[in-house]
């Protein structure tokens, strides 16, 4: 079984920002394999089905993103999943915005949600579909937060929404022929 979680803040004020982009690809991957999220378990809206010949389990955790690690932790006890199982998407300012990054294992770049992750799991061996969202120009810490948790611009939303279905192929690719082929396909 595969563990698939978007990385995002719950509640209608956060749909549109930059922070939320786990949870915008991981719904359009959901609803373009008909998986609903139906159920609420271990802190995260969940839903399951079948996707590229593997059983999934899709999360979006709602302990909002710094504590994210909390649900995930909860999750891979609850059903079971290999760290080589676990595939997590998130938003990162240093990629431009829109482009896609797959790998195994590595820091969190400054990313708390994913730093949650490793705290809790004691590892870094997990999946991580990175999607650029360009960093401020501002460096202070108070402009990265306002940055994150504002929303996209219009312009940017045009390419976000084309960026959010190449994430979905890329999740495709990656459960269907293997990390190495989705990295040369999609980096």
């Amino acid at each position: 079984m595969k563990l698939i979680v978007g990385l995002g803040n719950p509640g209608r004020a956060f749909v549109l920002n930059r922070h939320n982009m786990g949870f915008n690809c991981l719904r359009h991957l959901a609803k373009k394999q008909g998986i609903r999220f139906a159920r609420k378990q271990c802190l995260a809206r969940i839903g399951s089905g079948e996707i590229a010949g593997h059983q999934v389990v899709l999360a979006r955790p709602q302990t909002y993103m710094n504590s994210s690690g909390r649900s995930v932790s909860r999750l891979v006890k609850r059903f079971n999943i290999a760290l080589d199982d676990i595939i997590i998407i998130h938003d990162d300012l240093d990629l431009p915005l829109g482009k896609v990054r797959l790998r195994r294992g590595g820091g969190s770049g400054g990313q708390r949600g994913v730093d949650s992750i490793i705290n809790e799991l004691g590892s870094r061996d997990f999946i991580r579909v990175r999607v650029g969202i360009s960093r401020p120009m501002e460096t202070r810490q108070a402009d990265v937060v306002d940055y994150v948790l504002g929303d996209f611009t219009t312009e940017e939303r045009q390419i976000i929404s084309q960026v959010i279905a190449r994430v979905s192929e890329a999740i495709l690719c990656l459960l269907a022929e293997g990390l190495v082929v989705a990295m040369n396909k999609y980096n």
